[in-house]
């Protein structure tokens, strides 16, 4: 009996028109086909398309202020660095010449204090020779009246 059941189905299948049907279920099924990517499109291919490049248009234009920046951000840090590297110079400069005016100023001020020195050792030099020659004159004053005194005395006393 299984024989005779796979004749009636291969009957069936010749009397329906076997595998591949060309009745209207082809075209409809075509038609089908293309109402689904048609929806498909509308719905989920354009809008995914449009925030793809949506999204790469803001990515690359993110890069690229990034990159305009960055060049920004690098000609700002030369420059700072220039200025910084002026500013050291110049006080270094200033720093160089402020040590060198004190210099100047200590060397004038140690030559004034040697004058001055100088002078009031001048003075001082000067009044003891005053001095010395008061005494020595008053010494000699002094000796010439024992001189006297001694003479009166000596020639008085043989008179």
């Amino acid at each position: 009996m299984g024989t005779g059941l796979t004749l009636l189905a291969v009957e069936a299948a010749e009397k329906t028109g076997g595998l591949f049907d060309l009745d209207a279920t082809l075209p409809l099924m075509a038609i089908q086909f293309l109402i689904l990517i048609a929806v498909l499109n509308a719905i989920f291919y354009k809008p995914l398309g449009e925030a793809i490049d949506e999204r790469d248009t803001y990515v690359r234009t993110t890069k690229a202020n990034a990159s305009e920046r960055l060049a920004k951000a690098e000609k700002l840090a030369a420059e700072y660095e220039q200025s910084l590297a002026d500013s050291r110079r110049e006080a270094r400069s200033v720093i160089e010449a402020a040590q060198a005016d004190a210099r100047q100023i200590a060397a004038n001020q140690e030559a004034a204090a040697q004058q001055e020195a100088a002078a009031q050792r001048e003075a001082v030099q000067k009044e003891l020779d005053e001095q010395k020659a008061a005494a020595m004159s008053q010494l000699e004053k002094q000796v010439d009246a024992l001189s006297e005194k001694i003479l009166g005395k000596l020639l008085g006393s043989a008179a």
